[in-house]
């Protein structure tokens, strides 16, 4: 049933735009053209802010930089009740979706998807954001460059959620 409702979800969207176009004798092409050209004017302000975050998360994958911190938090994580399992990817999440995504992947594979590694990292997964990621795109879609108190609001909203992950799943899954 959601298969068929789904195949149908583009094609219907595509015409009740058309349509909605039409009946209000709007030219459709022209505002299509207009936001293609507004929609390339967003990827250039905001590549040169991409490009430095994917270089800066590749050199502090590469260069070793988190496997020391990962060495350094994890006494931390043991006193907050943190599986150490999952400290690679508390400290992946805010930096790297992609990277996030594979631990993530890892983990289900290792422990399965409905253990409680599984559920946890799930959880985590969706009580979190890509904040790095997030601050460049948006931050300098807009062309801002102070971002010091939104990052560190940003990470403290994600150490938040991971502690309410673990404690919520603890309750709930142990």
């Amino acid at each position: 049933m959601i298969n068929r409702i789904s195949g149908f979800a583009v094609p219907f969207m595509i015409a009740s735009i058309i349509i909605a176009g039409l009946i209000k004798k709007v030219n459709i092409y022209s505002c299509f053209s207009q936001g293609v050209a507004e929609g390339l004017k967003t990827i250039i302000n905001v590549f040169g802010s991409m490009l430095c975050i994917m270089v800066g998360i590749s050199m502090f994958r590469v260069s070793g930089a988190m496997d020391i911190l990962i060495k350094l938090l994890s006494p931390v994580a043991k006193l907050l009740r943190i599986p150490e399992e999952i400290v690679p990817f508390a400290i992946m999440r805010p930096v790297s979706g992609g990277g996030s995504l594979a631990l993530c992947t890892d983990l289900f594979t290792q422990y399965g998807p409905d253990s409680y590694m599984g559920r946890l990292v799930s959880v985590i997964m969706g009580s979190t954001e890509t904040t790095f990621y997030t601050i460049a795109v948006y931050f300098g879609s807009v062309g801002i460059k102070n971002i010091s108190h939104s990052l560190k609001c940003a990470l403290i909203a994600d150490f938040v959620g991971i502690m309410v992950s673990v404690a919520v799943v603890s309750v709930f899954f142990s």
